[in-house]
């Protein structure tokens, strides 16, 4: 079936929060509002400011889980100064899921993993806005709203099972696509917990084919493009590669190798295959 992503050429927070209006869902009860922390010393990740209007709209937690590499957010404690010090702990609360632990999410339909290793407060959620920034990655050629809801809510030890496709101690030496297809499959699994109550706004913004988690970054090589929208994180992850792929800009061509050559389009595919979503979808711009 066909989902609708909607579009806005205009990056703002009050467009933010026309796209969250647009999907006609208001969230209900406790909502977590899961984003991107930025590790210390990268320069590409969107700033507390940008997102302050939306998140008081909705009156919603920020979440986070600790890294499973070295870094300034790898245990709680340097994740919570991480926090500080970027400013997220001035704009809302924040929750670092798995500062206690981590509760288990079965995935009966995984392909490559069946069981998803999250957060443990994960569970006192309701619902949850998933505001993702749209950029490539070193491992998954970009990161968006599946890699979020995946690798994002993934506890520290989940985020090693699934980049070790079900084998921790294979965290960095997996083989590349079965990475790919767990995380397609730790993202079936947090859309079916939430069961409707999930929505996801992605940020075609600072597109460095570098996440915001990596300390030393590359500036972005191409345009801002806009920002999306959908109840369906696989149509928008699907949507926002058609849009570079469209995209006149000749820096595109440094992001699409960088999502080429570690074939990013699978966790998509992969996605479509489980059934949590559609790779088919009509963009309705709202300007």
């Amino acid at each position: 079936m066909q989902s609708t992503v909607y579009f806005t050429k205009e990056i703002s927070p009050q467009r933010t929060i026309d796209l969250y209006h647009a999907l006609g869902h208001p969230l209900p009860g406790n909502i977590a509002v899961k984003l991107h922390s930025g590790e210390v010393g990268n320069q590409n990740f969107i700033r507390p400011a940008f997102y302050k209007p939306i998140i008081d709209l909705v009156g919603g937690t920020i979440v986070e889980c600790n890294t499973a590499y070295e870094g300034k957010r790898n245990t709680t404690q340097a994740h919570w100064e991480t926090m500080k010090l970027h400013g997220w702990t001035d704009i809302a609360p924040v929750d670092i899921m798995d500062e206690d632990g981590e509760i288990v999410l079965d995935i009966p339909e995984g392909r490559r993993i069946r069981k998803n290793y999250v957060g443990k407060n994960l569970a006192k959620y309701d619902s949850m806005l998933v505001l993702s920034h749209f950029k490539g990655h070193p491992m998954g050629g970009f990161g968006g709203a599946l890699k979020n809801i995946s690798i994002g809510i993934a506890s520290s030890h989940g985020k090693a099972y699934i980049h070790g496709a079900g084998v921790e101690e294979e965290i960095w030496t997996a083989d590349h696509d079965s990475f790919l297809e767990s995380m397609a499959d730790a993202a079936c699994s947090i859309v079916h917990h939430f069961d409707g109550n999930i929505l996801f706004i992605n940020t075609m913004c600072n597109m460095s084919v570098d996440c915001d988690c990596c300390a030393v970054a590359e500036d972005p090589a191409m345009a801002d493009i806009g920002a999306l929208a959908s109840t369906d994180p696989i149509a928008l992850d699907q949507a926002c590669l058609d849009l570079v792929y469209a995209s006149a800009d000749p820096g595109r061509d440094h992001l699409l190798e960088r999502i080429e050559s570690r074939n990013g389009v699978h966790t998509v595919e992969a996605a479509a295959a489980l059934g949590f979503g559609s790779r088919e979808y009509k963009l309705v711009s709202i300007d």
